[in-house]
């Protein structure tokens, strides 16, 4: 009985009770994301026949990405967080006919290696034993270091980017596990007007207006 009651008191010992009066701390992270574009169409005729066409990212691919953590306490439930990191992905923008609604064989294959350097806040609920929900959100810069000639389009290298997500950080017995879905919103239209000078290609630039990244990020912490 005495052995019993000891046991269950064991169980209720929080692990790591010091880790969030640290006044800084560092780790890394490891993920998966999925790049996406939001699309802007211009909707204008083109070609001899004047013909139109439209494009669309159908399909979401998986993409890595890892980084360091540094996290600095600014007080009780509020860390300010640098995170920079390098991120692989691909977007596949299809297009198609406006009147027929036909599809281009093979999509443009547009591939990143992102640079990143994300500049976060995040608030902290109240600790439930080994467990603590968050809320996170800040700005992050990236920089394309793939060709920003891509396939038939020519792309802006540099974007900023608006970043909010949530997560759970779990108490291990030696350090802390984070488990975050966070989304990225850039801010500006990656897609350079000028084409990449090849009148093949014109027509791509000229059936979009605009495109502007969207990120998707599952992303494991350890601190």
């Amino acid at each position: 009985m005495v052995q019993t009651i000891s046991s269950q008191k064991d169980d209720k010992i929080a692990n790591l009770r010091g880790f969030d009066e640290r006044p800084l701390h560092f780790g890394f992270l490891i993920g998966i994301n999925a790049m996406d574009f939001r699309v802007y169409n211009s909707g204008q005729p083109l070609g001899p026949n004047g013909e139109k066409m439209y494009a669309d990212v159908v399909h979401l691919k998986p993409g890595l990405n890892i980084g360091i953590v540094s996290s600095y306490r600014l007080r009780p439930n509020l860390n300010l967080r640098f995170l920079p990191g390098i991120s692989f992905g691909q977007r596949d923008l299809y297009y198609f006919n406006e009147e027929t609604g036909e599809q281009e064989s093979e999509p443009l294959k547009i591939k990143s290696t992102f640079l990143e350097f994300p500049l976060l806040i995040k608030y902290n609920a109240f600790r439930m034993h080994n467990a603590k929900p968050y809320i996170i959100g800040g700005v992050n810069m990236r920089y394309d270091l793939a060709k920003n000639r891509q396939d038939r389009l020519l792309l802006n290298s540099l974007d900023g980017y608006l970043e909010a997500g949530a997560g759970f950080d779990f108490y291990m017995t030696y350090f802390r596990l984070s488990v975050e879905l966070k989304a990225s919103i850039g801010f500006a239209n990656v897609l350079n007007p000028e084409g990449t000078g090849d009148l093949l290609d014109q027509p791509y630039t000229d059936a979009l207006d605009a495109l502007r990244s969207r990120i998707f990020h599952l992303t494991f912490y350890f601190e």
